[in-house]
């Protein structure tokens, strides 16, 4: 008897486990297949601009997405912060734009979203030539964490929903951070289709990596924000930023990199201009 408890459990277990996916996927259909709530649609015309411009068909999948995400994601105030659903809808909006024509996705690794209402402290440890570890305080607006979570500014969160245009956008940036993360630490190489598009994507992100970093030392200008240059995950987060803001600056200046993330995002941005 207590042989076959154990044979009845381990099957069970192993059609949870395998069914898991299964379910999941259905779950996701029921929510994406409920209406979009009024009140978050008055959310996206006020806090969202961006929404306007995208194609009719994209803002309907943008909008199945952000159902999914928020039901998936626990959204957590900081410093005494209360979420509204104001805040889920801006930051779900901006999140999922990454998403689009990627079905399916919605960072499997990511937990929570912890929300600050301004720019927020972190202490790092920093190790000098000598060998000698201390502590450091930064300002951050946002922050992306490989243990599931993403830390945001609610100010600045704001700021960059508000602006579509300006190739700042703190959101889309630790979202970037996020994709990312899937295979590990940051590197500046998401997971791409195809083993074979990697070499692709290291000599055309390296060349412009390299390119970045000589115009700033030159004292040149520069399309991308110079944090780019402080290695290639903070180049890649802040190249995306750039590739849905300022996509025609983008394609003008580094068509090769534009039309690079245009593969891997699966989305042309120059048209919703």
């Amino acid at each position: 008897m207590p042989l076959l408890i154990l044979a009845v459990l381990t099957l069970l277990i192993i059609g949870l486990v395998l069914g898991q996916p299964y379910y999941r996927r259905w779950q996701r259909q029921r929510i994406a297949a409920r209406p979009f709530p009024e009140a978050w649609r008055k959310i996206l015309k006020q806090r969202m601009p961006y929404f306007r411009a995208l194609p009719a068909d994209l803002q309907l999948q943008l909008k199945k997405h952000m159902q999914i995400f928020i039901a998936e994601k626990a959204f957590i105030g900081c410093d005494g912060l209360t979420v509204t659903d104001e805040m889920r809808v801006t930051i779900a909006a901006q999140a999922c734009l990454l998403l689009l024509n990627r079905p399916n996705h919605y960072y499997p690794a990511l937990r929570s979203i912890l929300i600050y209402p301004s720019a927020f402290i972190v202490e790092t440890a920093q190790t000098d030539a000598a060998g000698l570890v201390r502590q450091e305080q930064r300002v951050l607006s946002g922050e992306s964490w490989g243990q599931g979570k993403v830390i945001l500014s609610w100010q600045d969160t704001l700021s960059g929903a508000a602006d579509p245009h300006d190739g700042h956008n703190v959101v889309i940036h630790e979202f970037a951070h996020q994709l990312d993360q899937e295979q590990g630490p940051t590197q500046g190489a998401p997971v791409l289709s195809r083993s074979s598009d990697y070499q692709q994507w290291s000599s055309v992100m390296q060349q412009a990596y390299d390119d970045l970093q000589q115009r700033l030392a030159l004292g040149l200008p520069v399309l991308l924000d110079p944090y780019g240059a402080t290695n290639p995950a903070e180049f890649f987060a802040v190249l995306t930023e750039v590739f849905f803001e300022k996509p025609a600056e983008l394609n003008t200046e580094h068509p090769a990199l534009y039309q690079l993330l245009s593969r891997f995002y699966r989305l042309n941005p120059l048209s919703w201009q």
